[in-house]
């Protein structure tokens, strides 16, 4: 794997310039709302529910994604990759890490909130903090793969970022896409939908229906919007954060 000094070929200055802008705002976006649910989670005390640890957990995952585009972005402003192989193989290693952890989280949300509305019980803390773990080692599982010799982690066609090397056609790379892929993509999505679904079905008769690349680098910022902003109780555990009246009133407790 050979490192890029110089402009990728194929495109131009200001090409790799308009590519590092956009995932700058998309890296600063979505970090910056997926620290105020964090922040929320950890100064809020109705927020610390095993349901809402689920959500911070997609919240940490997403953080995650933004910090590696914000990676990206700095590598697209500089025009070139200045951290070597290693770095490649690191950032490739963290983003793949984050973004199977974001996608399994969100399968992990559906399913939360299945077992809440459904059920009538609540979720206990020890089945969310397992749920939790489970994902996140999962996720770490199948990133590290590639760093094993199964897959292969490298430089992105601009030269500026890494991840899975989707050019290669080989028996290795193909087996590993399709195993993956079926673990990480095909399962997470056929038990959000039909998580949703049994949810739609059960709430729909009951009459109280209320179910809530560079366009992959937008995800943490449309979850945080989805899941987080899109949360009441969440929304006013956030503005109770950022309020000066709660501040001052935890100052003088």
């Amino acid at each position: 794997m050979a490192e890029t000094s110089a402009l990728p070929t194929g495109f131009g200055e200001l090409e790799v310039l308009a590519v590092g802008m956009v995932l700058l705002v998309e890296a600063l976006s979505g970090l910056s709302l997926n620290t105020l649910t964090i922040f929320s989670f950890c100064k809020t005390p109705e927020l610390r529910t095993p349901c809402h640890l689920l959500v911070l957990s997609l919240a940490l995952a997403d953080s995650g994604i933004s910090l590696n585009a914000l990676v990206a972005a700095t590598s697209s402003l500089l025009r070139r990759w200045p951290y070597g192989s290693d770095g490649c193989q690191a950032h490739g290693f963290q983003g793949f890490v984050t973004a199977l952890a974001s996608i399994c989280s969100s399968a992990a949300i559906a399913w939360g909130r299945y077992h809440h509305y459904c059920t009538r019980s609540q979720l206990a803390w020890n089945s969310a903090v397992s749920l939790v773990l489970f994902v996140w080692l999962s996720s770490a599982f199948w990133a590290a793969l590639p760093l094993l010799g199964w897959g292969h982690y490298d430089y992105e066609p601009l030269g500026t970022c890494c991840t899975l090397d989707y050019s290669k056609g080989d028996r290795n790379f193909t087996s590993f896409l399709f195993t993956m892929s079926f673990f990480n993509f095909a399962m997470p999505l056929f038990i959000t939908i039909t998580s949703y679904s049994l949810m739609e079905q059960k709430l729909g008769k009951s009459g109280h229906l209320q179910v809530p690349a560079l366009i992959a680098k937008m995800v943490p910022t449309i979850n945080a919007i989805n899941y987080a902003l899109g949360n009441e109780m969440v929304c006013r555990g956030i503005w109770q954060c950022l309020s000066p009246q709660k501040r001052e009133k935890d100052r003088t407790k």
